[in-house]
This record gives structure tokens, sequence and C-alpha cells, in this order.
């Protein structure tokens, strides 16, 4: 028998799922520590490109969840991937705080601030948008350069609540240039979902993908043949769970309930291919 035959993999958010702002949400060490006892493969998957991935593993090793650079995707790294393959030497525009733009250095990819030769225009999470970069956008836009973003979110959760997100900045010039935006590279797209179970070496149906966001982790999750574990720690209440059309397979309160959820799930994996989806919220 192959040995992986029943190999577990789960996919966890991070903000709002893991930690919130600087603080460790209270069990995830534990269960994540549990989980690979058991063996499951974990992987972090972030839509912020606000850092680059090797700080995201810094920072959840201080949090006392050891972690390195390769056990992190995010939605920067997933559009660096993105354009090498699809637009190999284009000039991009990125909207965008400095770990974006080194990012996609780091692929080789050329950035431009001339509206007549910028040929792919990215937008991403930032904090220091102004209107100098807004109007750059939106002239190489009105140019035909293609419409890329590494997330859609509206918002970000804080420890002091929700901001707004890249979401608001695509929406902005969608309105201006009456252009939709063409690819999201981060959740809830297929391309992170490559990238992760490519990182996990495992199928779709042996994966959860676990978080707080309806519309990214868990759409995604149920889109593309993972298990959806929606975590209440976030930006979801039961709430708004409750007149959602985007249902999780199962709701925790926290990642401290994942271990006894994983319990239910391997009882069902061993059943055969495909029956881990059957798992349900007790």
């Amino acid at each position: 028998m192959n040995k992986d035959q029943h190999a577990l993999g789960y996919l966890l958010d991070l903000d709002g799922t893991v930690y919130r702002g600087d603080h460790l949400l209270p069990g995830a060490d534990g269960a994540i520590a549990e989980l690979r006892a058991r063996g499951r493969r974990i992987a972090f998957v972030s839509n912020k490109p606000l850092h680059s991935r090797q700080d995201y593993a810094t920072k959840l090793t201080k949090l006392g969840v050891p972690a390195t650079e390769s056990d992190v995707i995010h939605s920067s790294y997933i559009l660096a991937r993105y354009l090498v393959t699809s637009t190999p030497n284009a000039k991009v525009f990125a909207i965008g705080e400095p770990p974006l733009l080194e990012e996609l250095r780091s692929a080789g990819i050329e950035l431009c601030e001339d509206p007549d030769q910028i040929e792919v225009v990215v937008v991403g999470f930032d904090r220091t948008l102004t209107y100098q970069k807004l109007n750059l956008a939106f002239q190489a836009l009105r140019k035909g350069a293609r419409f890329l973003a590494t997330n859609g979110d509206m918002t970000c959760p804080t420890e002091d609540g929700e901001i707004p997100d890249a979401g608001v900045s695509i929406a902005a010039l969608e309105a201006a240039t009456g252009r939709q935006v063409e690819e999201v590279l981060g959740k809830p797209s297929i391309h992170t979902v490559r990238a992760a179970l490519e990182l996990l070496g495992l199928p779709a149906v042996r994966c959860a993908m676990v978080g707080d966001r309806l519309e990214t982790d868990i759409a995604m999750a149920n889109k593309h043949g993972l298990v959806s574990v929606l975590t209440l720690t976030g930006v979801t209440s039961r709430e708004a769970l409750k007149t959602s059309l985007i249902r999780p397979v199962s709701v925790i309160e926290s990642l401290a309930e994942l271990p006894a959820l994983d319990s239910k799930w391997q009882q069902r994996a061993e059943l055969g291919p495909g029956t881990a989806t059957e798992v349900t919220d007790s």
C-alpha cells in the first residue's frame, strides 16, 4: 500500500484563523502541533501581500507555531508565478507595498511607471495608496494594460476592527475605467489551489481549507474540491453564516477544535477516496 494513500493535509488561513494582528488565537499552537504529530501536512495560505513569505514564517515561529518560508503561500507569490508564465517580460505597474514589489522583482518582473509602456496593472492591498498610484493605474488601464489583482478582499481584520483592503482599490478602478479585473490570483482562485496542492503533494480531496472568510476560504474549498472548514475567530459570525449562500462543510469555534474534527475526518477518509468530504459539523 502506498504510504501516502491516507495522508491528509490542511491549508490554514492566517489572520483571523491562526492569529489576529500580533496575537496568537487561543489553542492555535496546540492544535497545529497535534496535527503535525499525527503526520498531517500543513501549509499556511494568506491573501495579504504586506509581508514576504519569510516574514510570515518568522512571525508564526515567534508566536509558537514553527514554520519555514516553504510552508507559506501568499497572494504575492501566486501573482509572481502567474506573471512569469502568462506574460513573460511584460512591464508591470503594481499598486502595493514594498514586499509585493520585492516579490515581483525577485521573480525577474520589470516594474514600470510609464502609462505608455505599462502592459500589466496589478492591484494589491496598499496602506500607502495615493492619488498618484491610482491615476497611473487608471491611465495604463485606459491604454489597454491587463488588469490583475493579488486578492479581492474588501476588508482586512485587525485587532482594532476591519480596515479597507485591495477590493476597495479594485472597485474604484473598475468604476473609473468601466473594466473588470481579469484575474484575482489569491483566494478563492484556482491558482492558489494549484500552488497549495503542489506544496502539500496531495490531491484536493485529501485536503481541507480552514479559514474565517466565507467568500474566499470557504468558497475556494467548495469550488475546487477541498473540505471547507469555517472558524469563527475572524470576520464571519454565526449570524452572518445563517444568511449566507456559501456553506462550509464544518464549522468550528477556533482551531482548538480542529484535532477533534480531524479524527472524524480520518475515520471517514479510511473508508475510501472522496469520503473525506462527508465530514460535517458536530
